[in-house]
């Protein structure tokens, strides 16, 4: 037997439809109503109606999506209810109210189909022994809890306060509030199957005081956003309130004490000590922000634009150390040699010295292969000068507002980079370094290389214009350094206004000195070894350089100092105490088999195999032009050559056939052989003229059997007419004849001029030997050709000579 919410006994049946219910949870002695639509819930009903005495099992869905729940899906523990009323409705469904009466287990299910039929057991609640103080105190929390949870503001029927005040058992309570909290399912079906009245008092009293602490939080909330609408008002009443005084008074009205942030702005530009023109300006702008709201788009635009005035050095300036040898003293101490640039920057101290502050910064270019030391250069500068250093790198930069800056109308505006960096080092007379300058690109966003022409003018940059601040700032105190590794990748202008000084490649005794003096002793701190450790002989430096390395700069050679560093630091660190001396067979015992190697130079004097000298980016190269003849006819070029390498080829193959008798060399030869010539490295482009008196020479080896000596090199351009023009880039050409054990070099005659700038160590090694035609370069290239020319010289004799008439 069960009994109803009014007292009244039910018989109870074991045998009952089922009637699966979604996103509620139904408690015994709890009534309300069902909207039923399902076909098969619908059977359900009536069965229950017509066959078990209006009983129904009600037991929750797991998955409130599913249309048709598998018995799996559907909780094992429910109530069964009494439908005490059903009505139906137009659309098809069912209305009923049902009333809890107790719990039940399913045990089984009898039907599935066309609806549930499930076989049940009674689950009665565990019985309490007798009511204590204890369960009457949680029962008052409960009420009491629920109480405040109601004026919180959590929407609950009126009377359900008045039910709980008579009812008495602690069970019903928790199912009466459990019911009327619009838990989840999941949590609500949790408190159905708890069977312990206490426990199930516990659990409700929990929910209820996360439910308590929620619904303060919201109101914690909505009181902050109260107050910040309310603030909001206040302030800008107030502020209407302070432009309708202002009017009346007229200006200020005699009002001294302005608001802080607008004084902090006065008193900056008082300290900053602009320009007249600036300062109106800001001043102005600084008159707009007073009256703007604080919060509106337009004054944060106009605030940012009033911090970088106030914060820009107009008048700050670094003190100078115009002491000669002292920057001597600390030129040397960071660079080795380099004697063109250090006495340039001492000439500017010394003008500097005498002039004052009327000279202008100068606008220097250093221009060289990588890792000849010209960005470190010119922090050594800043140092030697006592300024600020600052580097703006332009390699890849392609939008012209990376210089000039955008204009304000643009959201997320700024000044361009030389702006940033003075307002970085706080100075209007830094050393900013514009490193790989060569490197700058152009697109339709524009060309930055023709904003920097205003920068790097002297006569101009005094009163350069960003596109933010759109106010003259004066750069003319700037000393402004570029860096480049081809010169000719500069636009011309550009280039113009630029002092350029030319950095070449370091000769294996500068490598060495500079290896002692500046790479080993930064690698050896750097990998935490001493003198106790290692020790670097010249010859072991020597094995480096000219085994691992084959460059122009010293990053390599750094590498691999710092390589040798850490294999010693390795046997320290394994217990291997004995000093390492760097020599030859240490250097390979530790950095493997040499990378270049002497087998890479001629060894004998080769028929149609010629010595080519070229310059490149990385410095100076040896180049082995080949070349061979087979049946056919023409010229062929190998090697990836430009257009204006195969015109010179060409153009050594007209001279030589227009002087082919000269040369003891048959018509026929051209006409029955192709000549092939190909330059090696062939995925390397190659270009320009000076190749032209090597690619004759080697087609005339070719032609007439002679070798060429492997020991001699040449460079230069040659004519129709046989002239040897002169070239560029002879130091660095001279550098990489020394690297291959080279000791003849022919130059063409005007290049003499360089021969000043080379080092006496390069000549004592180097047999410089200036040339004006072609027919100079065979003597001294070719073996045998003095003997070879005598023959022909008699042979033409010979020819030319007619018999007397008898």
């Amino acid at each position: 037997m069960v009994t109803n919410y009014e007292g009244d006994n039910i018989e109870f049946k074991e045998d009952l439809p089922l009637l699966p219910v979604r996103d509620i949870v139904v408690y015994p002695f709890m009534i309300l109503p069902l909207f039923v639509g399902r076909e098969s819930s619908i059977q359900a009903v009536e069965h229950a109606l017509n066959q078990s005495n209006r009983l129904i099992l009600l037991s929750s869905q797991k998955d409130i999506t599913a249309e048709s729940p598998a018995p799996s899906e559907i909780y094992e523990l429910g109530t069964v209810a009494m439908i005490m009323r059903m009505r139906k409705l137009p659309d098809g469904r069912i209305k009923i109210l049902v009333q809890g009466l107790t719990k039940a287990r399913i045990k089984s299910f009898n039907q599935e189909e066309p609806y549930f039929v499930a076989n049940v057991d009674k689950v009665e609640d565990m019985k309490e022994e007798s009511a204590n103080v204890a369960v009457s105190a949680l029962m008052r929390t409960i009420r009491e809890q629920l109480e405040r949870v109601i004026t919180q503001g959590k929407i609950l029927s009126p009377d359900i306060l008045m039910v709980l005040e008579d009812i008495q058992d602690p069970g019903r309570l928790a199912d009466l509030v459990a019911s009327n909290l619009n838990l989840h399912v999941g949590e609500a079906q949790m408190i159905l199957e708890i069977l312990d009245p206490i426990e199930r008092l516990n659990r409700i009293n929990d929910i209820l005081a996360r439910e308590l602490e929620i619904l303060a939080m919201q109101a914690k909330i909505k009181n902050n956003a109260k107050e910040e609408i309310s603030k909001g008002q206040k302030e800008f009443f107030l502020r209407e309130q302070i432009k309708a005084i202002k009017s009346e008074l007229g200006d200020n009205g005699g009002v001294e004490e302005p608001e802080d942030e607008i004084g902090e702005f006065k008193e900056k530009v008082k300290q900053a000590k602009m320009p007249e023109e600036v300062e109106k300006e800001t001043l102005k702008q600084l008159t707009r922000l007073e009256k703007m709201h604080p919060d509106s788009s337009e004054s944060s635009i106009v605030r940012s634009y009033l911090e970088w005035l106030t914060e820009l050095p107009w008048s700050v300036s670094s003190e100078e150390h115009l002491d000669l040898e002292l920057a001597q003293k600390v030129l040397d101490e960071d660079h080795f040699d380099l004697r063109q640039i250090k006495e340039r920057i001492l000439e500017y101290l010394a003008v500097r010295r005498l002039k004052g502050n009327e000279m202008k910064g100068p606008i220097l270019c250093f221009s060289g292969p990588p890792g000849v030391g010209k960005t470190s250069l010119g922090k050594s500068i800043a140092k030697a000068m006592g300024r600020e250093f600052v580097r703006i790198s332009l390699g890849g930069v392609k939008d012209e507002a990376e210089i000039r800056g955008h204009r304000r109308t643009y959201v997320g505006s700024m000044p361009g980079r030389v702006i940033q960096s003075l307002k970085q080092v706080k100075t209007n007379n830094p050393v900013i370094l514009l490193d790989e300058v060569d490197k700058l690109g152009g697109d339709f966003k524009g060309d930055p290389s023709s904003a920097l022409l205003e920068v790097l003018d002297p006569e101009q940059n005094s009163t350069f214009r960003d596109h933010y601040l759109n106010l003259p700032f004066d750069l003319s105190n700037v000393m402004f350094i570029a860096t480049s590794n081809v010169l000719e990748n500069i636009p011309g202008p550009l280039r113009d206004r630029m002092e350029v000084i030319n950095l070449s490649g370091y000769t294996q005794e500068e490598k060495i000195q500079i290896s002692k003096k500046y790479l080993i002793p930064k690698q050896m701190e750097e990998n935490g070894i001493n003198d106790d450790h290692i020790s670097f002989t010249d010859e072991g430096v020597s094995t480096v350089i000219e085994g691992f390395t084959s460059e122009a700069g010293l990053r390599n050679l750094e590498r691999k100092i710092g390589a040798l560093c850490r294999k010693v630091a390795m046997k320290i660190a394994k217990g291997e105490a004995n000093t390492t001396d760097i020599v030859s067979n240490t250097v390979f015992k530790l950095l493997g088999p040499p990378v270049f190697t002497s087998e890479d130079e001629n060894k004998v004097n080769e028929v149609g195999v010629c010595t080519g000298l070229a310059w490149t980016a990385a410095g100076g190269q040896i180049l082995y032009i080949e070349s061979t003849k087979m049946k056919g006819k023409g010229l062929t070029l190998t090697g990836q050559l430009g257009d204006v390498m195969k015109e010179s080829a060409q153009t050594a193959v007209g001279f030589i056939r227009s002087r082919a008798a000269d040369f003891k060399i048959s018509e026929d030869a051209f006409e029955e052989n192709e000549i092939h010539i190909h330059l090696p490295a062939g995925a390397i482009p190659k270009d320009g003229p000076s190749a032209g008196i090597t690619l004759a020479t080697t087609i005339i080896s070719l032609l007439t059997d002679l070798p060429i000596k492997k020991s001699v090199a040449m460079t230069g351009e040659i004519t129709l007419t046989g002239k040897v023009l002169p070239v560029g880039g002879v130091k660095e050409k001279a550098l990489a004849a020394m690297r291959k054990n080279i000791d003849t070099v022919i130059i063409p005659w005007k290049n003499q001029k360089d021969l000043v700038d080379i080092p006496d160590e390069y000549r004592e090694k180097i047999n410089f030997i200036p040339v004006k035609n072609f027919e100079e370069v065979l003597e001294i290239a070719l073996d045998g050709w003095k003997t070879y020319s005598k023959k022909t010289k008699k042979s033409k004799k010979k020819t030319n000579t007619t018999p007397m008439a008898a």
